[in-house]
């Protein structure tokens, strides 16, 4: 059995770029940086930073299009593939791209950033003012046997 299938998580390079192919059927190139840390003998610290061409195809390349942007973070699930063709030289030229199966976006922050949500309104009133209803909790500890499912 083989298995050709890459999971990525990293950030956009640059802004997608949509176009279609002569089908009708959509098409989004981007690239994704994906870092790696460790230490090296001396115990000092190495980083490396690796660049990786995705594709997306059909209505996921529109999204990925209308919502992702040169620094968003995202998870990608996929494939490689190489493809070649000849160059206007007449040399014969190879690129090794992702073709993406699954793409889900990150937090707007990014996967470094904060994550923490906004805080919420303590009072039961708007900025309008007027009135909302609040759920109010019971302050004892609440036992799990009490569940009914």
């Amino acid at each position: 059995m083989y298995l050709n299938k890459v999971f990525i998580i990293g950030n956009l390079t640059r802004d997608p770029e949509l176009k279609s192919l002569p089908s009708g059927v959509k098409v989004t190139n981007f690239s994704v940086a994906t870092n790696r840390v460790w230490k090296d003998k001396e115990g000092q610290k190495q980083e490396a930073v690796e660049y990786h061409n995705l594709v997306v195809f059909g209505r996921q390349a529109e999204t990925v299009a209308q919502y992702l942007k040169k620094g968003s973070s995202v998870l990608v699930e996929g494939r490689i593939q190489t493809r070649s063709w000849e160059a206007d030289d007449g040399s014969k030229r190879y690129r090794t791209e992702i073709i993406a199966d699954r793409v889900q976006f990150g937090s707007r922050t990014g996967f470094g950033g904060s994550n923490q949500a906004k805080p919420t309104r303590t009072s039961s009133e708007t900025k309008s003012g007027e009135e909302i209803e609040t759920i109010e909790y019971p302050e004892e500890d609440i036992n799990p046997e009490d569940i009914p499912f």
